[in-house]
């Protein structure tokens, strides 16, 4: 067997909920001691570095908001692929993923949401603009709600999946949107100062604890992201039982 093939084959075995469940009780102590070190390193770097000569003490916000605000549009792309599973590989596990991730995405862009209102104020002297970025992510967070939303609201699961992932993929023109929405129209909110061809143009006393707690937050995602994988298909064969129990007292009766 080649190596691609067995790659293959222990990719596939994630398929198996009951494989996925162990692996996960394996991985989740390792991943949230990670996530602790990782928040504890950039928290003191955070805390440690001076204030910006312009902005102040309130440049710390940016440890919080940068980092919420990448993950807001990771979830949603992990969502997408999970959907592309759903609809084309048929993966037990991928709609699982995308229901899980849908909750974790909401929170996320809700703090970017806050926290860059919290930033704005002093920067921009007001709360809220409706430029392109900051409508744009806003419609991210309105769009996490109605997928929530569908997924509690329809009993069939497989019906619920097969919607989901067609709405998950049409909606994922947004994440673009938001990426690039400061290069394609003229707006209030800073063009990309760290993921850049030329390089991060941020000083580096204010990127190193930036890049941490980005790693921290990714982290914490990753964490909560399999743990409610996990939740999920216990929630799901709990209800499959009650379904199967239902089904047996209506037979005897």
């Amino acid at each position: 067997m080649t190596e691609n093939s067995l790659a293959i084959t222990k990719f596939s075995d994630l398929a198996n909920p009951t494989r996925f469940l162990a692996l996960a009780s394996r991985l989740i102590p390792w991943m949230a001691g990670i996530t602790a070190l990782c928040f504890i390193v950039g928290l003191y770097l955070s805390f440690t570095t001076e204030g910006d000569y312009q902005q102040g003490e309130t440049v710390r916000i940016m440890y919080i908001h940068v980092p919420a605000a990448w993950l807001s549009m990771m979830g949603y792309t992990i969502m997408s692929l999970s959907a592309i599973g759903t609809l084309v590989w048929r993966h037990p596990l991928a709609d699982v993923s995308a229901k899980a991730a849908a909750p974790l995405g909401a929170a996320f862009t809700l703090i970017a949401l806050v926290t860059g209102s919290l930033w704005g104020k002093p920067m921009w002297g007001t709360w809220w603009v409706w430029d392109a970025r900051l409508t744009s992510v806003f419609i991210l967070f309105l769009m996490y709600l109605g997928l929530i939303a569908l997924n509690r609201a329809m009993e069939d699961p497989s019906k619920a999946a097969r919607l989901s992932a067609v709405l998950i993929l049409v909606g994922f023109v947004n994440i673009p949107i938001i990426k690039f929405s400061v290069d394609w129209w003229n707006t209030l909110h800073q063009s990309a100062s760290v993921l850049r061809l030329d390089g991060p143009a941020i000083d580096p006393e204010f990127l190193r604890p930036l890049l941490v707690m980005a790693i921290a937050f990714t982290m914490l995602f990753l964490t909560l992201h399999v743990m409610a994988i996990r939740n999920e298909i216990w929630r799901r064969r709990i209800a499959a039982q009650r379904r199967l129990a239902a089904r047996l007292a209506s037979r005897e009766g």
